[in-house]
Formats: C-alpha cells, sequence, structure tokens
C-alpha cells in the first residue's frame, strides 16, 4: 500500500512540474534499497505514463513552442544513447554520487532563481 501511495504522490507532483521521477528515484534506491539501474529503468517506464498526460495540456496551453521542442527532441535523440552506454559504464557508487550532485545542482537552482515577471 505505502508503494501505491509514493507512486501516486509522485505522480501528483510530476503533474505540478516538481520532479516526481527524482523523488520516486530517491524513493526507491534509498529506501527501497533498488540498483540505480533498476531505479532509473522503472523511472522511465514512470514517466512513458505521465508523460503524455503532461504533453495534451501544455499543448492546450500553449506552452511549447515548437522550434524549441524540434531542437531539443534531436538532441535528446543523439545524447540519450551516448549517456545510456557512459551509465553503463559507470561503476554504481559514481552513479549514485553523480546523481546526487545533479540533484542538489538543480534543487539550489530552483531555489534560487528569479522566474521574468509576466
Amino acid at each position: 500500500m505505502t508503494a501505491v501511495v509514493i507512486g501516486a504522490a509522485t505522480g501528483i507532483l510530476s503533474g505540478f512540474g516538481i520532479g516526481g521521477g527524482s523523488l520516486l528515484i530517491l524513493w526507491l534506491t534509498m529506501v527501497q534499497q533498488l540498483p540505480q539501474y533498476t531505479a532509473a529503468g522503472i523511472n522511465l517506464l514512470y514517466f512513458l505514463c505521465c508523460a503524455p498526460a503532461a504533453l495534451v495540456s501544455h499543448i492546450r496551453h500553449h506552452l511549447i513552442e515548437k522550434k524549441i521542442a524540434l531542437w531539443c527532441i534531436l538532441a535528446g535523440c543523439l545524447a540519450s544513447p551516448t549517456a545510456s552506454l557512459l551509465a553503463g559504464l559507470l561503476p554504481m557508487p559514481w552513479l549514485r554520487r553523480g546523481f546526487g550532485i545533479l540533484l542538489l545542482i538543480l534543487g539550489f537552482r530552483e531555489l534560487f532563481s528569479r522566474t521574468p515577471k509576466q
């Protein structure tokens, strides 16, 4: 039952743009003691379920700039296989530390960045 509640909570937070996938990975690795690779795989499946609903909502509210989205898609298609191969070569402790550092950087950036006035 706890896993269902955590999954629902991270899904709701993802809908608000808070980064539920990152929270899910933290839950899976720190509390459930799953290996980082397994947690990342579960997070990708989770993302495939949440992303279409978020995409439809963003399109309806005209929040997607098509030219920028195209460049992001192209860059992601090129970078994803490379990053996946590199992650597979890294020892697990390095991968976990790198992910932790990335979360800290993103967290501080969100805390201390100013949003432009509309």
